[in-house]
């Protein structure tokens, strides 16, 4: 499929490994990929996937030579923003959603309930893939990512800020998926292939947090600046 002839599309951008190699394959197929969806907190300081500041996610898209586009909500209204964001998509003649989910049926089933919102459909293209399968992929290709957040009943603090490859993976505990699709970490694409330039950055810290909800649980965030 050659570019002029591929659909136009957005893609929901988490700034994590997934995302980027999701957005790598749809690219590499022709798909006119002409904003980068990314949802933030009620504050705007922090994205809603992977608590990444706004700086660091425009220096990505910019990097990527694709259009960020930033939204906040809440989770209350979460999807309602994300449904009104995809129709004035729909209204400028984009036809299609790109999303980087690979095996989680009921993330596949609200993304195509908000495409279908807005007239849009749903591209997943890592669906189904074996998820170790993915990560030698996307490294084979050449990108870097981070380690930004961790979940403390997987991972300790030594697994927070460090960069994703052959070494942390060796280095997971058992039971730790290496894609970490089942939360166990996320993570921040900073250089590849499709990026003009790598995205500046570094560490502040490592701090702890327990959120109240939707479920007690700690983490460990890196803040990177």
């Amino acid at each position: 499929m050659s570019a002029a002839a591929g659909p136009r599309a957005f893609f929901s951008w988490s700034g994590g490994k997934d995302s980027m190699l999701a957005l790598h394959r749809a690219l590499e197929a022709g798909v006119r990929v002409e904003a980068l969806l990314a949802m933030f907190d009620e504050s705007g300081k922090r994205s809603r996937s992977h608590a990444l500041p706004p700086a660091l996610m425009q220096a990505q898209a910019d990097a990527l030579g694709i259009p960020l586009v930033m939204r906040n909500a809440g989770w209350s209204d979460y999807e309602g923003v994300f449904v009104a964001q995809l129709r004035e998509f729909a209204a400028q003649g984009l036809t299609h959603g790109v999303f980087g989910d690979i095996d989680l049926q009921a993330h596949r089933d609200w993304e195509e309930k908000v495409c279908a919102a807005a007239g849009l459909s749903a591209l997943l293209p890592l669906w189904q893939q074996p998820r170790r399968a993915l990560v030698d992929e996307l490294l084979a290709l050449g990108y870097r990512a981070r380690v930004v957040c961790v979940d403390g009943h997987f991972l300790d603090a030594s697994f927070c800020a460090r960069e994703f490859d052959a070494a942390f993976i060796a280095d997971l505990p058992p039971g730790v998926d290496a894609c970490g699709e089942n939360g166990e970490f996320h993570t921040f694409v900073f250089d590849g292939p499709r990026f003009s330039r790598g995205v500046a950055h570094e560490v502040a810290a490592v701090r702890e947090v327990r959120p109240v909800s939707p479920a007690p649980g700690f983490y460990f965030v890196a803040e990177l600046r």
